[in-house]
């Protein structure tokens, strides 16, 4: 038998939780599939933090009923600035249980358009058909694997979202690969459990997050509550629907700007002896009895346990496996990332996509959970507006094709 919803978002994370809370509060009839916060707990180590500050961490808008600050309001103890990934995953099963009780954990397998509707297939065979879908999947299949450790078992090079806790490195030498949060982070966090870590970064040196003020006279006239990118460039990161009408040449270079690599402030006093090879990469890799050999541009080597690379992830729709070919060909995108109207509607009518994948049509915002209000808003307005002509999403799929 074959059931319908108005719509069905795939994904339980931040972005899948504020758009069915917001598509419901509309009264439109929405079932959300997915684990809640499943790629916070399986694929961040524990003892992460946000790097995102208090005011940018909420799920949604920062006003309503189940804000961070209505989250910590009934917990017995006031949380831990930064905030510990455990309890961000806690906010985020508070939110759930508040908005979506009726949450699905079945697992999406498959998504194929007829007509105008969708045909969603479960992994219990369950087909669902609906004429709307929200792709909420997250960002885990994206994980970006520098080819010259291609040829390494998984037991010797693994990237930063294979790992859930990084206590097994413990007495291990590990050749962390990276120089943003993830990779700064994560060498610490082997190092506090008793691994030997070297940092091999492309960067110069480190670039410090956090060191001008956020709060304050001064701090809210450099950086909106968002709270992403540089001083001044927050503000306009901040407005999603003016970043996509700038030229692509300037959202490149703003999307740049803010997702440059960088450390949060407050993991400086804890680097303690941390082993950085700054300005440097490696140009080759082996497995050598057991471990790994690796050789840098400038002709030095080394020889490690283990190589952890946190080098990012690389948004590419076509590894969502759910997503059918034929459906996948239909999805007009540049470089793996789909081009959406205001309303996040792809080429596809009545197919959306949230996070990470919206950045090239929204910019940086929507890589982070600060993006999540605007995110959810405006694919509420597109799902519950009456219909008309898709004149707005193939006059933006047109333009940004001509400026790429």
């Amino acid at each position: 038998m074959t059931r319908t919803f108005d719509a069905i978002v795939i994904g339980a994370g931040p972005y899948g939780l504020a758009v069915s809370a917001e598509l419901r509060r509309a009264g439109v009839d929405v079932r959300t599939f997915g684990d809640t916060m499943s790629f916070w707990m399986q694929h961040m180590p524990k003892g992460m933090c946000l790097r995102s500050s208090w005011p940018a961490s909420h799920i949604g808008d920062p006003a309503s009923a189940h804000s961070l600050d209505a989250y910590e309001r009934e917990q017995p103890a006031d949380l831990s600035r930064p905030i510990p990934i455990a309890d961000f995953v806690a906010y985020g099963r508070w939110y759930q249980a508040r908005t979506l009780p009726d949450l699905d954990t079945r697992t999406v397998t498959r998504i194929d358009a007829e007509d105008a509707t969708f045909r969603i297939t479960l992994a219990d065979g369950e087909i669902v058909a609906v004429p709307r879908v929200v792709v909420a999947a997250g960002i885990a299949p994206f994980a970006a694997r520098p080819a010259v450790f291609d040829g390494l078992s998984p037991d010797l090079a693994s990237h930063s979202v294979d790992h859930a806790d990084l206590a097994p490195f413990a007495r291990r030498r590990v050749a962390v690969i990276g120089g943003g949060q993830s990779a700064i982070e994560s060498a610490v966090l082997l190092q506090e459990n008793g691994a030997e870590v070297e940092v091999v970064m492309r960067a110069p040196g480190l670039r410090w997050v956090g060191r001008a003020p956020r709060d304050g006279v001064v701090g809210p006239l450099l950086f909106d509550r968002t709270d992403v990118g540089p001083a001044l460039i927050s503000h306009l990161v901040a407005h999603p629907s003016l970043v996509r009408m700038l030229p692509r040449a300037v959202q490149n270079d703003v999307t740049r700007r803010a997702l440059a690599p960088g450390a949060s402030l407050w993991l400086r006093p804890r680097l303690g002896n941390l082993v950085i090879a700054a300005g440097r990469s490696v140009v080759y890799a082996a497995r050598r009895g057991g471990r790994v050999s690796l050789r840098l541009d400038d002709g030095s080597t080394r020889t490690v346990d283990h190589v952890l690379m946190a080098t990012g992830y690389g948004v590419d729709i076509r590894q969502y496996r759910f997503l059918a070919p034929d459906l996948l060909a239909r999805v007009r995108c540049v470089d793996g990332q789909p081009i959406l109207d205001r309303g996040f509607e792809s080429s596809v009518p009545g197919l959306h996509f949230v996070g990470a994948p919206a950045m090239y049509s929204f910019g940086p915002l929507l890589r982070f959970v600060s993006g999540t209000a605007f995110a959810a808003r405006m694919v509420t307005r597109r799902a519950t507006e009456a219909p008309t002509a898709r004149t707005e999403t193939e006059g933006a799929v047109k333009l940004q094709r001509a400026a790429h």
